[in-house]
């Protein structure tokens, strides 16, 4: 049984962690490379989010930018669209109960291994289509992919089963369309820039 995710007023006056504003942080840092903030707007809103005790301190501050999905409230599901190109969600970004992701003609991957997350389980529905899915998940995660239907691609589950204490219960959904669905953990490259970025906070 899924657990019931609190209401988007509870969730406003939940406390913000260090890890989100840091979310928070990194987005406005490269909206103001894009061209998106002026400098001067930057450093506004870098204070806010420095001193932000809320998610509904945070959420106005990324509310206008493209990729404003950093800080959705429960009811709020995320959805990926691979289209012509492929699309990646990665890095710091906070979890919703709900991710659909569409593998389109570019394919799409869902990297869970620097997301936080606060739900014992998150519903991901994959549709894999023409370039497929993949999802990544840290050590200790685990994944039950029976509730996705095979067609033509396949469904590859390539996670340990072991689920530490804590961590949330990933329950995939869906269609694997052509190209197929595909849930690991982090290739040994992968894990090894992890360890290098975790060195580098501790260091900065």
């Amino acid at each position: 049984m899924t657990a019931k995710s609190p209401d988007p007023a509870a969730w406003g006056e939940l406390r913000a962690s260090h890890s989100d504003r840091e979310a928070v942080v990194e987005q406005l840092r490269e909206a103001a490379a894009e061209g998106r903030i002026d400098l001067a707007e930057l450093d506004t809103r870098l204070e806010q989010a420095l001193t932000a005790k809320t998610f509904a301190d945070l959420a106005p501050l990324t509310a206008d930018l493209p990729t404003g999905a950093t800080l959705l409230g429960p009811g709020e599901p995320l959805v990926l669209r691979g289209g012509f190109h492929g699309v990646a969600r990665t890095g710091r970004w906070q979890v919703p109960a709900h991710v659909t992701a569409h593998g389109g003609m570019g394919g799409v991957r869902l990297d869970f291994t620097r997301a936080e997350c606060r739900l014992p389980e998150v519903e991901v529905e994959v549709h894999g289509e023409m370039a497929g899915v993949t999802v990544v998940l840290p050590e200790g995660w685990a994944a039950d992919t029976d509730g996705v239907a095979t067609g033509m691609g396949t469904v590859k589950d390539k996670t340990t089963p072991e689920r530490l204490p804590g961590t949330p219960l990933i329950r995939l959904t869906g269609t694997a369309g052509m190209a197929g669905v595909v849930v690991r953990h982090p290739s040994a490259r992968e894990r090894r820039q992890l360890k290098r970025d975790r060195t580098s906070r501790g260091t900065s």
